[in-house]
């Protein structure tokens, strides 16, 4: 196995750095799913081509991510979608192709289901690259609350409608069929 920059290190560095700085090292054989050998290089193209269900197949679990609500604009509470905006604190953290997700997240010890925005909000002349949640059967203040949620499935590309109504309507059929997948 190889790893790092310009794949230049190798197990024995690994179990170096965990002499260095205290952490066990356990090699392990390479993985195969479906005749195809797992790498972490594999998953993140997977990611950054929208391909969730590889991704996950390949990680074992859903591709999480968390980070804190911040207010939006409160475009979807005029829609009938209100969400929550994810900021992801890490710096480097990979965030999927632009689209529609189905995912799922524990709030306040309640197992909830919903949607995911990530992208440019063309419909509304948006520029800046957010995450937007809207989760189904779920009404409480998560402003300044940390949210986790698994990313289970891709519902669509993000695309501009020609209108706001148009965009509610494509909504209520993204929720039909993220709840038809979670079901």
């Amino acid at each position: 196995h190889r790893f790092g920059r310009n794949r230049n290190a190798n197990i024995q560095d690994l179990i170096t750095f965990g002499n260095t700085f205290d952490f066990e090292v356990e090699e392990i054989s390479a993985q195969e799913i479906d005749e195809v050998s797992v790498s972490s290089t594999k998953i993140r193209k997977a990611l950054e081509a929208g391909n969730i269900h590889t991704a996950n197949r390949y990680l074992g679990y859903p591709y999480m991510l968390s980070g804190t609500v911040k207010k939006g604009k409160g475009l979807g509470r005029t829609l009938s979608f209100p969400t929550a905006n994810l900021h992801i604190k890490e710096t480097y953290k990979l965030i999927p192709k632009n689209g529609v997700y189905v995912i799922q997240s524990t709030l306040n010890g309640q197992a909830v289901q919903g949607m995911m925005n990530i992208g440019v909000n063309p419909t509304v002349d948006g520029s800046k690259r957010s995450i937007e949640i809207h989760f189904f059967n779920f009404k409480a203040d998560l402003y300044g609350k940390e949210v986790r949620i698994e990313i289970l499935h891709r519902l669509r590309d993000e695309k501009r409608f020609d209108s706001v109504d148009a965009l509610r309507k494509q909504l209520e059929k993204d929720k039909v069929n993220a709840l038809a997948l979670i079901s």
